[in-house]
C-alpha cells in the first residue's frame, strides 16, 4: 500500500490528521509507533483543534525534522516550506478552518473532538487531505533518495 493510501487508511481507522501522517512514515523514523503517535497528538484539528495549520501539513512537518536530524534548522524549514507551497498550491490554503469551511464543515475550535460516525467523514476532507499530505511529502523523500 501506497503512502497517501496509508494515511488515508489511519485517519479512516481513527487518528487524527497529523497523526495519520507521521504514522503512514513511521517505519523510516527512528522511534517507536506510540511515541510518534503520543507526539503528534496535539498537532490535529489545526494544532489543538484551534484551526491553524493543517493537521497534515503540520504532522509532514513533524516527519521531516525526524527524517533528516543532521540538517539545519535552515534547510528542515526549506523543506517544510517546499511540502507547505505544494499542499497550498493543490488546496488553496493550508490553514484548516479554510480548508474545512471551503468544503462546508463547521469549524469550531472546541476543545472536544468529534465523535467518528460515518456523517463526520462523510462531510470532511480531512481523509483525502491526509493522502494529499503524504503523497508530496513522499515525492520530497524519493527525490532524496529516501523511502
Amino acid at each position: 500500500m501506497d503512502r497517501a493510501a496509508l494515511a488515508r487508511e489511519y485517519f479512516e481507522s481513527g487518528y487524527n490528521c497529523a497523526q495519520s501522517v507521521v504514522l503512514a512514515f513511521s517505519d523510516l523514523i527512528d522511534a517507536d509507533r506510540e511515541t510518534l503517535v503520543r507526539a503528534s497528538i496535539g498537532l490535529g484539528g489545526g494544532v489543538g483543534r484551534l484551526r491553524e495549520v493543517c493537521g497534515t501539513v503540520t504532522g509532514a512537518a513533524m516527519c521531516l525534522g525526524l527524517l533528516f536530524p543532521d540538517m539545519s534548522k535552515s534547510e528542515v524549514y526549506a523543506l517544510v516550506q517546499e511540502h507547505a507551497k505544494a499542499f497550498s498550491a493543490e488546496c488553496g490554503s493550508i490553514v484548516c478552518r479554510e480548508l474545512l469551511t471551503g468544503a462546508g464543515v463547521r469549524t469550531d475550535s472546541a476543545p472536544e473532538a468529534e465523535a467518528r460516525t460515518a456523517a463526520y467523514y462523510k462531510k470532511r476532507p480531512c481523509a483525502e487531505l491526509c493522502a494529499l499530505s503524504a503523497r508530496l511529502l513522499e515525492e520530497i523523500l524519493s527525490r532524496r533518495g529516501i523511502g
